[in-house]
C-alpha cells in the first residue's frame, strides 16, 4: 500500500472513531454506563490526628491505591504529567481529535505507533475497566468510555481518578502509593527528578521499575526531564540538575505505624475508607524504635506495650500493644495494652494520697518498716529487707512493701477500690474475694491502659479524665468528685518527682513510679509531667517468668527514653495549690510526727485519744486565697488530729454550716486578713489556730 493509501486508511479509521463514539454512544450511554462505583475502591486508611498516613491496608485484589486528589500533590508534577501526557486535556471533551489525527500521521509515515494519542480521560478508561488486547473494537470502546466518563466526572474528578490509579509496577497503584515505596513521603514536596520519574513509570510500569530495570527508569525519567525543558514546564539548567540525581533502586515498605489500634479501628467499622484517631505519627514512631530496640535488647519472648496520652483531653497520643506486631516469637499479634496483669507497686501512690487527704500523715512523718503482721497477712519488701524507721517521703519513694500496707490498713482497702471507680476504673479482684491489703503491692489485675488512666489524674490536679481509644472512643473529662484532692495530688507529685532517674537516664522533671509483680512477670513504670502521661508494661504474654525483670531496672529506662524519643516539649508539675506546703519534722504537730499502729491494725489509741488539733492550717501560717477559672473563691482546706468525733468547726467565732465525723473539712473565706479557726471535739476539747489569708 503507497503512503497515500496510509494515510488515508489512518485519519479515515480516526475520525470513524470518533463520530461512532460521539454519536454510536447516546443509545448505549444509559444502558452500559462506565464502571466509576468499582473505581472507586481504594485501600483503607488510618490517619494520626494531623492526617499523617499511619496504616494503610491493601484492596481485595492485593493493590496499594490510595486515594488521591490534585490537592495532595505538588502542583508541579500536574504540571508535567499534563504538558507530557495530554497537552489539551482542560479543553477536549475526553478525545483529542488533533492527537488522532498526528498519532494516524505517524503511523502512516513510519509505518508503525510512534506516539500514542490517549487522553487521560481514554487512559482512566482503560484504568478501570483493563482491556483484553489491543484491537480495533478495544480502542473504540475505550473512546466511547472516556466520552461518558467527561460526560459524568469534571475535569478534576477524572485526573483524580488517574492520579489514584496510575500504574507503578507490581501492585502500586497511583502516587501516594508510588511516592511512599520509592521515595518515603507523601507527594505534597516533590523535586523535580521525582516527579519526572513519577510521569514517566504509568507509561510501562513493569519495565521501567527502578527497584528491577534501574538503567530503563533513568532512560525515561531522562526523556521527561528533555521534554519537559522543551515545553518551557521547567529551565534547562533544573533540567540538567534533576538528571544528576540517582533513581532510587529499591522499593520502601509504606508506613505500618500502630498496627493494634489500625487492627481495632478495621474491625470497627470494615466499611469505612478512612480512619481519623487522635495518635501523632511523630510520637507514635518514636514510642516504636524505643520499643523494638529495647525488645531486642531483652531477648526472646518479651513484649513491651506503651500508652501515651493528654492528661487534660484523655486522647491517647502514643499507643503500641507489642514490640512487634510482625513477630510471631514474642506474640506480636495480642494487644497487652488491654490485658490485665498485677500491677506490682504501682497503685502506692493512691494509698499515700488517701492518707494525705485524710491527714494522717505528712511528707515527714516518721513511719515503721519492720516485720508486721496484718491478721496473718506479713507483707515484705521486694528485697528482703526493712530499713527501720522512714519518713513517708522515703517510703513512698523507696516503694517500700510495709508501710504501703501499714497506711492501707488505716485508710481502707475498699475506699481505695471507690476511689477507683471516680476514675472509672474496675481493677479485677481474685474470684469472689472482698478487697483486702494485698491490693496495695499487686494483688488484683489491671491493664496498662486503666493505669494510664489513673496516673492521668495525678497530671490533672486529681481531677479524673476518660482516656480515648484512639480511634472513635470520646475522651474527656469525669465528672464528679476528684480522685483525691488537690493538696494530696500535689503530695504524690512531688514525692515521685524526687525519684532518682534509673542508670544512665538524664532527669526530665518527671514523676514517676516503678512495679513488679510477683515471680518477675510484669515490669512496670508510669510517669507524668504536667501535661502527658506514659506507661510502660514489659513482660511475656504467655505470662511467663522472666528472671531479673523489675520495674525500676527494666521499665523505667523505656520509659524515660519514650519521653525523650517522642518529641513532645516537657510540660512543668502542675504548681503547689493553696494548702499544699512541705512541713519539717520538727516542725509538726505531735500527732502527726509518727505514724503508728495497734496490733489490730488501727492508729493507736494514744494518737486517737489526744485532744484535737489542728494540722491545716497550721498556727501564724500565710495562706494564698485561690479562685477558679470563673473567679469564684476556692475553699480553704481544714485538717485535724485527735480528738473525737463528731467535730464542730468555727471560722471567726462562727460556726460552719454542720457537725462531721470526718477530719477533713472546707471554709470558704470572706475575705483577706486574719482569721481564727477553731474546732471542737465531742469531748468539748478545742484547738484554734490565727492564720492570714492573702
Amino acid at each position: 500500500m503507497s503512503l497515500w493509501w496510509k494515510l488515508c486508511a489512518a485519519l479515515l479509521g480516526s475520525a470513524l472513531l470518533c463520530v461512532a463514539a460521539i454519536f454510536g454512544l447516546e443509545a448505549a450511554d444509559r444502558a452500559y454506563p462506565p464502571p466509576l462505583d468499582a473505581a472507586r475502591t481504594v485501600s483503607t486508611e488510618v490517619l494520626d490526628a494531623d492526617g499523617q498516613l499511619l496504616r494503610a491496608f491493601a484492596t481485595p485484589e492485593g493493590r496499594w491505591r490510595l486515594k488521591t486528589t490534585a490537592g495532595d500533590v505538588d502542583p508541579q508534577f500536574v504540571r508535567m504529567l499534563i504538558a507530557y501526557e495530554d497537552q489539551r486535556f482542560w479543553e477536549h471533551k475526553g478525545v483529542d481529535p488533533w492527537a488522532l489525527m498526528r498519532a494516524a500521521w505517524q503511523f502512516a509515515t513510519h509505518g508503525r505507533i510512534v506516539s500514542g494519542a490517549s487522553t487521560l480521560s481514554m487512559q482512566v478508561a482503560r484504568l478501570i475497566e483493563p482491556r483484553e488486547g489491543r484491537s480495533f473494537m478495544a480502542k473504540f470502546r475505550q473512546l466511547a468510555r472516556a466520552i461518558q466518563i467527561e460526560r459524568r466526572l469534571s475535569k478534576a474528578e477524572i485526573l483524580d481518578l488517574y492520579l489514584t490509579h496510575a500504574p507503578y509496577g507490581g501492585n502500586l497503584e497511583g502516587i501516594r502509593a508510588a511516592s511512599l515505596a520509592y521515595f518515603g513521603k507523601e507527594p505534597r514536596r516533590l523535586s523535580v527528578a521525582e516527579a519526572a520519574l513519577l510521569v514517566a513509570l504509568p507509561q510501562l510500569p513493569e519495565k521501567r521499575r527502578p527497584d528491577r530495570h534501574l538503567k530503563t527508569a533513568e532512560i525515561a525519567r531522562q526523556r521527561v526531564l528533555e521534554r519537559m525543558a522543551v515545553a518551557a514546564v521547567i529551565g534547562e539548567g533544573e533540567a540538567e540538575r534533576a538528571a544528576s540525581f540517582a533513581v532510587p533502586n529499591r522499593r520502601l515498605q509504606l508506613p505500618a505505624f500502630a498496627a493494634h489500634v489500625a487492627e481495632a479501628a478495621l474491625r470497627k467499622e470494615p466499611t469505612v475508607a478512612r480512619y481519623q484517631t487522635t495518635l501523632r505519627r511523630s510520637i507514635q514512631a518514636g514510642l516504636e524504635t524505643v520499643a523494638k530496640a529495647a525488645a531486642a535488647r531483652l531477648g526472646a519472648k518479651v513484649s513491651i506495650a506503651m500508652v501515651m496520652a493528654d492528661a487534660r483531653t484523655g486522647e491517647i497520643v502514643g499507643e503500641l500493644g507489642s514490640a512487634d506486631y510482625f513477630d510471631a516469637s514474642r506474640s506480636g499479634w495480642i494487644d497487652m495494652t488491654r490485658i490485665s496483669r498485677s500491677p506490682g507497686s504501682t497503685l502506692k501512690p493512691f494509698i499515700y494520697g488517701l492518707a494525705f487527704e485524710e491527714g494522717l500523715v505528712s511528707q515527714e512523718t516518721i513511719i515503721e518498716d519492720r516485720p508486721a503482721d496484718f491478721f496473718g497477712y506479713r507483707p515484705r519488701n521486694f528485697d528482703m529487707t526493712y530499713q527501720g524507721d522512714v519518713s513517708i517521703r522515703q517510703a513512698l519513694q523507696l516503694s517500700l512493701n510495709v508501710p504501703a500496707v501499714r497506711l492501707l490498713d488505716s485508710v481502707g482497702p475498699s475506699r481505695l477500690m471507690m476511689r477507683f471507680r471516680r476514675a472509672e476504673v474496675r481493677p479485677i479482684l481474685p474470684q469472689n474475694e472482698a478487697p483486702g491489703l494485698a491490693i496495695g503491692l499487686g494483688g488484683l489485675g489491671i491493664n496498662l491502659k486503666d493505669l494510664v488512666q489513673l496516673y492521668a489524674a495525678l497530671a490533672n490536679r486529681g481531677k479524673p479524665v476518660k482516656l480515648g481509644d484512639g480511634i472513635q472512643g470520646q475522651p474527656g473529662a469525669i465528672e464528679g468528685e476528684p480522685l483525691l484532692d488537690p493538696v494530696a495530688t500535689w503530695q504524690i507529685a512531688d514525692i515521685l518527682s524526687g525519684v532518682l532517674p534509673p542508670a544512665g537516664a538524664v532527669q526530665r522533671g518527671i514523676a514517676y513510679k516503678t512495679g513488679t509483680s510477683y515471680g518477675y512477670r510484669d515490669a512496670w513504670s508510669v510517669g507524668f509531667d504536667g501535661r502527658y502521661v506514659l506507661g510502660v508494661w514489659v513482660g511475656r504474654p504467655d505470662n511467663g517468668a522472666v528472671p531479673g525483670l523489675t520495674g525500676y531496672g527494666t521499665a523505667a529506662p523505656i520509659l524515660f527514653e519514650g519521653f525523650a524519643k517522642s518529641g513532645i516539649a516537657m510540660t512543668p508539675l502542675p504548681r503547689a495549690p493553696a494548702g499544699a506546703v512541705r512541713i519539717a519534722q520538727s516542725q509538726l504537730p505531735i500527732s502527726q510526727r509518727r505514724f503508728s499502729l495497734t496490733s489490730t491494725g488501727l492508729v493507736s489509741a494514744t494518737v486517737r485519744e489526744a485532744a484535737p488539733q489542728i494540722v491545716y492550717p497550721p498556727e501564724g501560717a500565710r495562706v494564698e486565697l485561690g479562685v477558679d477559672t470563673v473567679g469564684t473563691p476556692m475553699p480553704l482546706v481544714l485538717k485535724l488530729q485527735g480528738g473525737r468525733a463528731p467535730f464542730r468547726w468555727l471560722a471567726n467565732g462562727k460556726p460552719l454550716a454542720e457537725t462531721s465525723r470526718r477530719r477533713v473539712n472546707q471554709w470558704v473565706p470572706d475575705g483577706a486578713g486574719y482569721s481564727t479557726l477553731t474546732v471542737i471535739d465531742a469531748a468539748g476539747r478545742a484547738a484554734s489556730v490565727r492564720v492570714f489569708l492573702n
